[in-house]
């Protein structure tokens, strides 16, 4: 079977190719121009530049494939043109689908994001019914992911045979750009996290998600969607796994936000005028509000999905920063 996956330079887009070679298929990798390919370099694919914005390149890319996984997004809590956000989630979403629709591929697995979900007012954990509306978005990124992932619905609705995953905070090996995540677990490894706000995040092992994938294509219904997460957990309680497997001193101070928010203004403006990321930002500050806590009890009844230990994941992650500072 030959399986085009986008994103298979990324963080989640190489976990998954490695599982799905697993199962002696073969990977087409939709690759752009520019994309740094190390996560590739040890991989028999195939690979295939072709880029979400231009859909000519998508139509070919599409033609002789039977399956697509369709993991690239643009994952930036904070950009200087958010415009570019939805070119390539919204759009260039749209485009591949329907390119994948006119060259007959038969099953399609769209990796969406809790970003697009809805979290309870009690603390509680997230699922797929969780009310929540655009409105409740927060930042461009988790508006165009939101977008896509409804238009993905309704392209289901009309016949194109896609099923949607909601991975929820991945972290391992791998993680080159890194994500916003990845950036957290590498500054606490290098004692740059002194301080911690108050939030909470569901953490999952990436080769969890990547199997996930693989569940959700063998078993997933055709318009629904799966969580793939894994454990919930405190920010502090995150920073002190780290601290405790990196041998580090844990965060001693807890920040209120009132205080975060100011130095991520400050630090949003001296990114727009050095071209640099920022240290915080305000998308990130607002998030952190909430206890972003989900379940994946639906995965694990109608899949079969089961992610392991939170500590596992971390000690991954630890180990593979080490190795690629």
């Amino acid at each position: 079977m030959n399986i085009l996956i986008t994103g298979a330079t990324g963080f989640v887009g190489s976990a998954v190719a490695r599982r799905v070679l697993r199962e002696g298929h073969q990977v087409l990798a939709l690759v752009r121009p520019t994309s740094d390919r190390r996560n590739l370099q040890d991989l028999n694919v195939q690979v295939i530049e072709a880029d979400l914005t231009r859909p000519a390149s998508l139509q070919r890319a599409c033609e002789g494939c039977d399956a697509l996984f369709h993991v690239a997004a643009d994952y930036r809590l904070w950009a200087p043109h958010p415009e570019e956000l939805y070119h390539t989630n919204v759009e260039g979403t749209r485009a591949l689908f329907e390119a994948a629709r006119q060259a007959g591929v038969s099953r399609i697995v769209y990796t969406s994001s809790v970003a697009t979900l809805g979290i309870p007012k009690d603390g509680g954990s997230g699922d797929e019914l969780t009310p929540v509306s655009l409105d409740d978005m927060i930042g461009h990124y988790k508006r165009s992911k939101f977008i896509a992932e409804e238009q993905a619905r309704e392209m289901a609705a009309k016949g194109l045979p896609v099923v949607i995953v909601n991975p929820s905070t991945p972290i391992g090996p791998r993680d080159i750009k890194p994500t916003p995540t990845g950036r957290i677990v590498r500054d606490a490894i290098a004692g740059r996290l002194p301080a911690y706000v108050d939030t909470g995040l569901n953490v999952v092992h990436v080769d969890d998600v990547a199997e996930g994938h693989w569940l959700a294509f063998l078993h997933g219904a055709i318009g629904e969607r799966y969580i793939l997460g894994g454990h919930n957990l405190s920010l502090h309680q995150l920073l002190n796994e780290i601290a405790e497997i990196a041998g580090r001193s844990p965060p001693r101070w807890r920040l209120p936000h009132s205080v975060v928010m100011p130095i991520a203004h400050v630090a949003e403006g001296w990114a727009r005028l050095t071209g640099t990321q920022p240290i915080a930002t305000v998308e990130e500050v607002r998030m952190s509000k909430k206890l972003m806590y989900f379940s994946s009890a639906k995965a694990q009844r109608d899949l079969g999905y089961q992610p392991g230990l939170a500590r596992q994941a971390l000690e991954d992650a630890v180990r593979w920063f080490r190795d690629h500072p």
